[in-house]
């Protein structure tokens, strides 16, 4: 298990996943590991079969999923220059779908060692409504999960 060779820390592009990813490139740089960096897009959802022209035909989901991906590629760039010093340079991917799967999936395709997820802390009916990525990760990883929980907001 240890030392750590790669270690993979997802972002959603909030404060919580940043403070993760400090804690992963810190990680990274103590144990010389290769760091792995992945955003995860929602796939956007279309109403199909179309009933009628509406505003949806005139929408090109695959014009808009590829715009969504170019933009959160350049995001990832500007967090990494931000956030991640040298000497640790991270393997950065953005890729569409269920998060929590795509991490997982990502997590075993590498042979990741470690993942360091942020936890947004929520709870009641969000929690319910919207389950946790993190929740998800902890319970189906193939690798030990760090959890970084979200500072509580005043």
């Amino acid at each position: 298990m240890l030392p750590f060779t790669r270690i993979l820390c997802p972002t959603d592009f909030s404060e919580p996943s940043y403070a993760a990813l400090k804690d992963a490139a810190e990680l990274a740089g103590h144990f010389s590991a290769e760091l792995l960096i992945i955003h995860v897009l929602p796939p956007v959802p279309v109403p199909y079969p179309y009933p009628e022209p509406t505003v949806y035909s005139s929408f090109d989901v695959a014009l808009y999923q590829q715009e969504m991906t170019l933009f959160s590629q350049n995001t990832l760039k500007e967090v990494v220059a931000q956030k991640v010093s040298p000497p640790v340079r991270p393997l950065t991917t953005v890729v569409t779908g269920d998060a929590a799967q795509e991490i997982i999936r990502l997590a075993e395709q590498e042979q990741v060692d470690l993942i360091v997820i942020a936890t947004h802390g929520q709870s009641g009916w969000r929690h319910f409504v919207f389950g946790s990525v993190a929740e998800k990760v902890v319970r189906l990883a193939p690798c030990p999960v760090l959890t970084i929980r979200a500072p509580r907001e005043e």
